[in-house]
């Protein structure tokens, strides 16, 4: 309990110190509003105890399309940690408690499932992210797991890449590059198929006492991997690009769980 009451004072501490320069950033496009939530999230992860190993690297091509696994709401600190992207995320997240309005500093996509006359302004907003040579993140699986597994990934989210490149100016083609985030111990004890749920946050779970859970124990070990980037242009067929990246990112998963390293170049950053 005392470890969760000064972990959260401490991310209070840093989120409003940041948050109105990072507000600032946004409103006059300075470039360091990329630089800021990555910074952040660092800062999160080193309060966390979170622990990131990296395997391979981003590439360079632009514009970038990331397409990842999803587990839990500690992906988003990870992955911003390692990365200065924005994300694609459910309408519903915009309204969450600081969670929604560090989405909006972040610059995140909101989409509205219900809404389909939505789509093409979701799209454009997409289109001018990459336009601007911002990575932006999809969940390939349109949901979170219980992070044992990596779920189907939805062949409409890899189409909206096309249907963002349509309304992209003098761009005919998207990098789209798989990433896999894996959770592999707690505490320095592997996390087995029922511990998992520490880190995992999904199938309607409350998230404030996940939240306090996580925050309480820390030391928190995870494996970020990258695969290789796809050229994706209005010729690529979305289920074949999708099942492509569906596949590397489990296969990139499993072998993280499994204490395996794929033959790529690996760098610690141990942020506890």
């Amino acid at each position: 309990m005392v470890r969760a009451f000064l972990s959260i004072g401490a991310i209070a501490v840093v989120t409003l110190a940041l948050l109105p320069l990072q507000w600032l950033a946004v409103r006059l496009g300075w470039p360091m509003r990329r630089r800021i939530p990555t910074f952040y999230h660092g800062i999160v992860c080193r309060i966390l105890g979170v622990r990131i190993t990296t395997i391979g690297r981003r590439t360079d091509e632009h514009p970038l399309l990331i397409v990842a696994n999803h587990t839990s709401w500690l992906d988003i600190c990870v992955i911003t940690a390692v990365a200065p992207v924005v994300f694609v995320a459910k309408r519903e997240v915009a309204t969450w408690p600081i969670f929604g309005l560090l989405a909006k500093l972040q610059r995140s996509v909101f989409v509205d499932r219900t809404r389909r006359h939505k789509t093409r302004d979701v799209n454009s907003e997409i289109a001018r992210r990459l336009a601007e040579g911002d990575p932006v993140v999809l969940f390939g699986e349109g949901t979170s797991s219980d992070g044992n597994r990596v779920l189907a990934f939805r062949t409409a989210l890899i189409g909206s890449a096309r249907d963002a490149l349509a309304e992209a100016e003098h761009v005919e083609r998207v990098w789209i590059q798989p990433l896999s985030v894996a959770y592999t111990a707690m505490l320095g004890l592997p996390l087995g198929r029922q511990s998992r749920s520490n880190v995992a946050w999904y199938g309607g779970a409350a998230l404030w006492p996940h939240l306090r859970r996580l925050v309480g124990r820390g030391a928190v070990d995870v494996v970020v991997s990258w695969g290789e980037p796809i050229a994706y242009d209005e010729l690529s067929d979305r289920k074949t690009v999708a099942r492509r990246l569906e596949g590397e990112v489990r296969t990139l998963t499993v072998a993280a769980l499994r204490g395996r390293r794929a033959a790529a170049p690996v760098t610690n950053s141990f942020l506890a």
